[in-house]
C-alpha cells in the first residue's frame, strides 16, 4: 500500500515543529545573555516565562507524537513487530520529552524561592533535580532498544531510509553531548547545551523529511 506522500511530509514537519517549540521552551527556562548558570537563570526568569515554558512541553509532546507517524511510515517494509516496536519506542520517548520538560518547573520554582530567600541554590533544587534525573533514567533503556532496532533495520535496508540517516539519528549526538558542551562557553553554551536534546531532534526530523520527501513508501508483507 502506497502512503500519501503529502501526509508523510506533513508528519515530518510536525516533528520539526515539536523540536522548535520545546527548544523555545528551553530558552524560556535557561537563556540569559550573560549568566551561564542554568539554575540561577531559571530562578531569575519571570513567572510568564516559566509558565510559557511549561505549556510548551504539552504542545511539543503532541507535535512529537505526530512526527512519530512519519518515522513509522519509513519502516513500512520492516516486519510488523519491528516497525511497531520502533513506533512504540518513538512515541514513549516523545511523551517523556514533554513530561521531563514539564517537571523542570519544580526546579525553576525551587531556584526562584532559593534566590528570593537567600538559600543555598544547589540544596534547594536537589530533590527536584533527582526526581527529574529518575524520569530520564527510565527512558534510557527505551532509547537503547530504539537505537538498536533503528540502526539495524536501516543498515540492512529494511526501511525506506538511506543508510546516511544513521548519522543524523539522535544516538550519535547524544553520546557526543558532554564533549560538545564542555568545549562551549558563554551564551552559545546556553543556546546549544540548554536546548541540546531538542536540537538533535530538529536535526533528525529535518534529515528524515529530506530523505523521505519524494519516497514512494510501500509496505511489504513478511
Amino acid at each position: 500500500m502506497e502512503i500519501n506522500r503529502l501526509w508523510s511530509r506533513i508528519f515530518g514537519i510536525f516533528g520539526i515543529v515539536g523540536g522548535i517549540v520545546l527548544f523555545s521552551g528551553d530558552m524560556l527556562f535557561y537563556y540569559d545573555p550573560i549568566n551561564t548558570n542554568l539554575y540561577e537563570n531559571m530562578g531569575k526568569a519571570s513567572d510568564s516565562r516559566l509558565i510559557g515554558s511549561t505549556i510548551s512541553a504539552l504542545l511539543a509532546a503532541w507535535f512529537y507524537v505526530l512526527g512519530c507517524i512519519h518515522v513509522y511510515q519509513a519502516f513500512k517494509p520492516s516486519k510488523p513487530i519491528i516497525k511497531n516496536l520502533i513506533f512504540a519506542c518513538f512515541v514513549a520517548i516523545s511523551i517523556s520529552y514533554g513530561v521531563v520538560h514539564g517537571a523542570f518547573m519544580a526546579i525553576a520554582t525551587s531556584s526562584k524561592l532559593a534566590m528570593i530567600n537567600n538559600l543555598d541554590l544547589n540544596q534547594a533544587v536537589y530533590l527536584a533535580v533527582e526526581a527529574n534525573n529518575m524520569l530520564r533514567f527510565i527512558v534510557y533503556p527505551i532509547f537503547g532498544l530504539l537505537s538498536f532496532l533503528f540502526i539495524v533495520e536501516v543498515w540492512k535496508r529494511r526501511s525506506c531510509y538511506p543508510r546516511w540517516i544513521i548519522l543524523f539519528f539522535p544516538l550519535i549526538p547524544f553520546l557526543l553531548q558532554d564533549f560538545i558542551c564542555k568545549n562551549l562557553s558563554g551564551s552559545i553554551s546556553i543556546v546549544v547545551c540548554g536546548g541540546y536534546l531538542n536540537l538533535i531532534l530538529v536535526v533528525f526530523f529535518t534529515a528524515s523529511s529530506i530523505a523521505l520527501w519524494n519516497k514512494n513508501i510501500k509496505s511489504v508483507t513478511r
